[in-house]
């Protein structure tokens, strides 16, 4: 059975901050379905169901966003961006990524993920490596929301220290935008194919 890899790499500070990302391909196996069900074909399907659209579309509000505190952290540290609204962006928005990526990753390990390994046990070795996944990325989330409230009590009291803190932080959003962009597009191409193939959730 397959496993996951993860590449340690992190900033030194007063403390280090490790961030776990996959370096392994998912199994081989996953290709199966997504050579009779291609990306291209998906908005076509008639079992590709509202459910599903949704699911795909909270993906997209994760990469949006997470694209976003990264814009916003390199911009407060080359000064282009206000201290004070990079404090406010981060505390609205850096909030709603922790605490919706939570609850999305809670759904899918306790309801989401056993419905496709009911479905097709073919694809369970793939589904524990995006279950690790899950794992490894609330470590970079609660890395984040430390290291982010840090920063937003410093704008207040020290924009110097705020400026240091933040380069953690750059460091932080950026292995979280990588980990996105590589675990929702893995866990669309394994989860949707099974979907449109078992014609679930319609």
């Amino acid at each position: 059975r397959a496993c996951p890899a993860y590449l340690m790499s992190g900033k030194e500070t007063a403390m280090t901050d490790l961030i776990p990302i996959r370096t392994t391909d998912m199994p081989a196996d996953m290709g199966a379905l997504l050579r009779d069900y291609p990306r291209d074909g998906w908005d076509a399907n008639p079992h590709f169901a509202k459910s599903t659209r949704q699911w795909m579309r909270a993906h997209e509000k994760f990469r949006v966003l997470s694209d976003h505190l990264h814009d916003q952290t390199a911009g407060f540290l080359d000064h282009s961006v206000d201290p004070d609204d990079f404090a406010d962006h981060l505390g609205r928005y850096g909030t709603a990524l922790v605490q919706n990526l939570h609850g999305h990753h809670h759904f899918e390990d306790r309801t989401f993920f056993p419905e496709l390994s009911a479905a097709d046990p073919r694809f369970d070795a793939g589904l524990e490596i995006l279950e690790k996944d899950h794992e490894a990325l609330d470590q970079v989330l609660d890395s984040f929301a430390r290291t982010g409230s840090r920063v937003i009590k410093l704008v207040q009291l020290d924009v110097r220290a705020a400026h240091e803190e933040a380069g953690v932080l750059e460091t932080q959003t950026s292995a979280i935008r990588a980990f996105l962009q590589r675990h929702l597009g893995d866990e669309e191409d394994l989860a949707v194919p099974v979907i449109l193939h078992h014609a679930l959730r319609g």
